[in-house]
């Protein structure tokens, strides 16, 4: 961030001189390869259009421009290809990296990128009618980790749960507890077509049985309707305590069931008709999201007076952006894939275009020493949260589900994760912030202390040196990034990477038995990685362990 900020301003400063506007599409990012340069810089090829000049041209105008400044900060500056400019700086500058680490403490990474901007994140919402799955798990980690990477940077978020007990899940529940009690007491009962056969709901059906003896003597509907309550508050309680096992935070829980009982449903229906979008055909109410892309219009209310589950969902984000949010963000599973065009259809006839961000998170491939673990909670055959969490822990099984980008397909191997090796991710990140810990102690033990920003730094000079200081100035931009783009697994990335030039670093140079100067220099910079690793991880819910 302190480079990139130090040549945008450089480059601003030569682009005005020159008269030309600065292009919206530049970009200054390292190049993959660090051989090409600290940064690099794009700014030639977005110029050609307006400067009417050849990019190589430009970018050669540009460079001697900024080597006539002579700025202390800038070593070099080579032009590749058709005009890029790459740009080395003095490992004096890169070194003043430190400063802003050791100053800002564990607030360096925040920014006030959403200052003023309140954000609602909705996530897991699953349908309680069983115990979180992997699935959930993979949910959960996004939302609650895009949270803390959100309020990082200024946003003000509020985290959600959507609790569908309204509709057809809870009727199936009701009648799934009570076919399983009637098995347990060996009255033969028919069973249903389609119903929940996990052992959760025979132990629910045993609470419903000691709660009210005379059930079975109650009409249908009414025994339907105490075990769909009892099963829904057994089954609401399991899931926050597993949520908040896998620290994972929500602070509303919000009712599907009280959108219709509040008439926030009929007052949405009234919103449309007056915008015109919503009309009355074959006895049934409809929204024309034909009119926003959609390939056909949608029904709200059937005529036999039901409501869809669509209308639901429009009342839901219709009572959210009223609650005064100015983003939304869903998150998903991949097989809502199909329900996005017409959600933001529905969002944009409420009058909030553009306000509304879907993430789809794809289920996860759980293994067992490469072998595929079946999963259905219909059938009752699956892998909970809570079992998966017991057996790795949420450090984890967070790291994982935060590895890849939410979309992709994520293999989950327990006994990979459970290794204490370098094969292992999120040992891997972990160790990182252990390894310096441990040497940290050991350094104390024997009369050494970290340089302060006033002592000789000018023995961080290796190659090594420069790239993990180079990653510590990259940190602002990931968390930036993550939070621009609702993207944690950039986070992730991004700790690989300086995990990985941390251990390489280990073992090259000698900390301890360097001269006095330079090991206190690089007890110095090893102490700024670790307490970057430990920022990092705080935005993945990881923890950062000071011995392994």
């Amino acid at each position: 961030m302190k480079g990139k900020i130090h040549l945008q301003k450089l480059l601003e400063s030569v682009l005005a001189e020159k008269g030309w506007q600065w292009p919206e599409k530049t970009t200054i990012e390292p190049p993959k390869d660090r051989k090409f340069g600290d940064l690099a810089a794009n700014v030639a090829m977005m110029l050609a259009g307006t400067a009417k000049m050849a990019p190589r041209q430009i970018a050669e105008t540009i460079a001697a421009a900024v080597t006539a400044m002579n700025d202390p900060a800038i070593a070099k500056i080579d032009i590749a290809g058709p005009g890029f400019l790459n740009f080395f700086f003095t490992e004096s500058f890169w070194r003043e990296v430190l400063a802003e680490v050791n100053a800002q403490g564990e607030a360096y990474g925040s920014s006030e990128l959403g200052k003023g901007t309140r954000v609602q994140v909705e996530y897991v919402s699953a349908n309680p009618t069983g115990p979180l799955h992997i699935g959930h798990g993979r949910g959960a980690a996004l939302g609650d980790s895009l949270a803390r990477i959100l309020e990082k940077t200024g946003y003000e978020v509020q985290c959600e749960y959507y609790i569908n007990d309204a509709g057809r899940q809870m009727r199936i529940l009701g009648d799934s507890i009570l076919y399983r009690l009637r098995q347990s007491l060996d009255r033969n009962p028919v069973e249903p077509e389609d119903y929940y056969k996990g052992d959760y709901i025979k132990h629910i059906g045993a609470v419903v049985i000691a709660q009210h003896e005379n059930i079975l003597e109650l009409p249908e509907e009414e025994a339907v309707e105490i075990c769909k309550n009892i099963g829904m508050q057994a089954i609401m309680h399991t899931i926050r305590e597993d949520l908040a096992a896998f620290g994972v935070r929500h602070d509303v829980w919000f009712s599907e069931k009280s959108l219709v009982e509040e008439g926030k449903v009929d007052e949405t229906f009234a919103d449309l008709r007056k915008t015109g979008l919503g009309f009355e055909e074959d006895g049934a109410f409809w929204f024309k999201s034909t009119q926003f892309g959609d390939d056909k219009d949608r029904v709200l209310r059937k005529s036999n007076g039901d409501t869809t589950y669509f209308a639901s969902d429009i009342a839901y984000h219709d009572n959210k952006f009223k609650r005064g949010f100015d983003l939304v963000v869903d998150i998903w599973g991949a097989d809502h894939h199909g329900y996005i065009p017409r959600m933001t259809a529905a969002v944009e006839a409420l009058g909030h275009p553009g306000r509304l961000k879907m993430l789809l998170v794809k289920l996860v491939n759980l293994l067992k020493g490469g072998e595929q673990i079946a999963m259905s909670t219909r059938a009752g055959q699956f892998e909970t949260l809570k079992d998966v969490v017991d057996e790795v822990g949420p450090d984890a099984a967070r790291y994982i589900f935060l590895s890849r980008k939410s979309d992709s397909n994520l293999d989950f191997d327990l006994e990979l994760v459970k290794q204490k090796s370098m094969d292992n991710p999120v040992f891997y990140v972990q160790y990182a912030h252990a390894r310096v810990c441990s040497m940290l102690k050991k350094a104390e033990a024997e009369g050494l202390a970290p340089a302060a920003m006033t002592d000789n730094l000018s023995g961080l000079d290796t190659a090594e040196d420069m790239e993990l200081l180079q990653l510590l100035d990259q940190f602002p931009d990931a968390v930036d990034g993550a939070a621009c783009n609702l993207a944690p697994h950039m986070i992730s990335y991004y700790l690989q990477d300086l995990a990985s030039s941390l251990h390489k670093y280990y073992t090259i140079h000698h900390v301890l038995s360097a001269e006095p100067e330079r090991c206190r220099a690089r007890l110095l910079l090893l102490a700024s990685v670790a307490q970057v690793v430990r920022g990092g991880l705080a935005l993945l819910g990881v923890s950062a362990p000071d011995s392994m």
